[in-house]
């Protein structure tokens, strides 16, 4: 068992070959990490377009200061919270926001760097898409096109040819799945909400 924070010795050689300039190791970090900053990020501002922006700008600046990397983790950490910000000044130079992107600025202002760092080193996203992939099928679509692909209650019935009523259950029956996968997983109630608080409220 791999002791935590100990970096295997394949993360060892893309963070020394990324750190050196190798693009490849920049592809690398990208392919890791890319998906989850552009989820992460349009929950906040929910414009897709501008969370595939910040979500790249954030790998130019990673890539701008290479050399200060000296693990995974402190890379990963770098990426959300760059996203994390740009996405607060984003919203706060809004001039008409939603009531959404408005608590969103809420969040962001009192969830300091320390707890999304532990959200990030907790891989939860990563282990959130994976757990989405074992839900019973009509769960896991039903939850993809709801959280992942921001699709309203009533589109997603018209689609699967259900009523609302039972799209509601199908969420409902996913999200106490997850709950109890994770809780089987050893994370906290806490880290789970924070997550849980990035999917939104649908």
């Amino acid at each position: 068992m791999e002791l935590e924070g100990v970096a295997t010795l394949d993360e060892y050689n893309w963070i020394e070959a990324f750190r050196q300039g190798d693009e490849q190791a920049l592809a690398y970090f990208f392919k890791l990490h890319y998906r989850s900053l552009c989820y992460f990020v349009t929950k906040m501002v929910q414009d897709d377009t501008e969370a595939e922006d910040i979500a790249a700008v954030a790998f130019v600046k990673l890539w701008e200061r290479r050399q200060n990397f000296e693990s995974s983790q402190s890379i990963k950490a770098f990426l959300f919270i760059t996203c994390r910000n740009a996405s607060l000044n984003y919203l706060k130079q809004l001039k008409r926001r939603t009531a959404d992107q408005q608590e969103y600025i809420h969040h962001l202002e009192v969830i300091d760097a320390e707890v999304l760092n532990h959200v990030i080193e907790s891989e939860f996203l990563n282990s959130l898409y994976q757990e989405v992939e074992r839900l019973p099928e009509q769960c896991r679509k039903v939850f993809t096109m709801l959280y992942f692909e921001g699709r309203k209650t009533d589109e997603i019935a018209i689609a699967m040819d259900l009523s609302v009523k039972t799209v509601r259950n199908y969420k409902a029956r996913a999200i106490e799945m997850l709950h109890h996968a994770f809780l089987k997983k050893g994370v906290a109630d806490a880290l789970s909400l924070a997550v849980f608080l990035f999917i939104g409220k649908k």
